[in-house]
């Protein structure tokens, strides 16, 4: 059965799944304007998840061809995934943050196979066995690459411009740029009052930045041709004071549910990253390299019990980790070590 929720004052979640993924689905959000229902973010590019994003608009009124306009948290598959499709059907603009805009279209103009070239030497430099690498390596010569989510993604007609309002008829809908989870996330700011009540100024649309019970993955922000040396855990720690401050009296987040008290979940997430920059300057007491260091972390499951796929996240969210430790002074590369290994300082 579709489940959709009603939050009051013209808005609603939809629940539409990710196949194949623990998180289990993506809560869509539908806006009412003057001009027509506006999405937040769209959901998984699968039948199963068209056939549910159809359902819920249907169990509201709505056709995909209703669709106003589509507002994109950030470009990860889950979604933007079909924000394409909905355009298609509505002729919908899509909106997003420029530096995710860039991502998109970098993924598009690219040969697929740069993609897996770039992951493999990375992890190699990372220090990834010859084991873990070789899957890599024939998928590339297998020619299974382009079945890879992300390709295709739908090039968005809109940017999203940090601190200004979108234009949303009859709403007041303010963008944050939140960078972390990827280079351009946005919350949005749904600034007018509360439909129960709640003290506070208005409700948070808050994509992956903001969760009631998981921390989103903090990895590398990758780029084949960028060399600059980002900080993501960095930004997503100044941008996780910045929606604190916000004082919002509800969020409306993309997985799990509705909660209430952002701020107090602010300091939590706060918290669990020192907790865990900690934990990892005590590991490298010895010298590590990215992947071993990864091995070391705690995660949702044994490191053995974990996927290839996700090993690749979890050695991204290790190197993330060590910038952070690298930038505070807390940690520096160990000289002569190949692939580079780093200790605590």
């Amino acid at each position: 059965m579709t489940q959709v929720t009603e939050h009051g004052g013209g808005v609603w979640s939809l629940r539409v799944p990710i196949p194949d993924n623990p998180l289990g689905h993506t809560l869509v959000h539908v806006v009412d304007t003057d001009r027509g229902p506006v999405l937040v973010d769209t959901g998984w590019d699968d039948p199963d998840s068209w056939s549910e994003l159809t359902a819920g608009l249907g169990a509201l009124g709505l056709a995909p061809r209703d669709v106003h306009g589509v507002v994109v948290t950030h470009h990860h598959p889950d979604h933007h995934g079909l924000s394409g499709r909905v355009r298609e059907e509505s002729g919908a603009w899509i909106a997003m943050h420029a530096a995710d805009a860039a991502v998109v279209r970098r993924t598009r103009e690219s040969d697929p196979g740069t993609w897996l070239d770039y992951l493999a030497r990375k992890l190699a430099s990372a220090g990834a066995p010859e084991e873990h690498l070789a899957p890599l390596r024939a998928a590339r010569s297998g020619g299974r690459i382009r079945t890879l989510p992300g390709l295709g993604a739908a090039l968005p007609d809109r940017e999203i411009v940090p601190g200004e309002l979108l234009d949303l008829a009859g709403r007041r809908l303010r963008a944050v740029w939140t960078p972390g989870h990827t280079p351009g996330h946005v919350c949005l700011h749904l600034e007018e009052e509360h439909p129960a009540g709640l003290p506070g100024r208005g409700r948070l649309f808050s994509g992956d930045h903001l969760l009631p019970g998981i921390s989103p993955h903090i990895g590398l922000y990758e780029d084949p041709d960028d060399a600059t040396v980002t900080d993501p855990l960095g930004d997503y720690l100044d941008s996780l004071e910045r929606i604190g401050r916000l004082g919002v009296a509800e969020v409306l987040p993309a997985h799990q549910h509705a909660f209430p008290d952002a701020a107090g979940r602010v300091r939590e997430l706060l918290a669990h990253h020192e907790d865990r920059l900690t934990g990892l300057l005590a590991l490298l007491t010895a010298p590590l390299t990215p992947w071993q260091l990864a091995e070391r972390m705690e995660w949702n499951r044994p490191w053995d019990r974990i996927p290839h796929g996700s090993r690749n996240i979890a050695v991204s969210e290790a190197e993330a980790h060590i910038r952070r430790l690298v930038k505070l002074g807390r940690a520096e590369a160990v000289p002569g070590t190949e692939p580079v290994a780093y200790a605590a300082v």
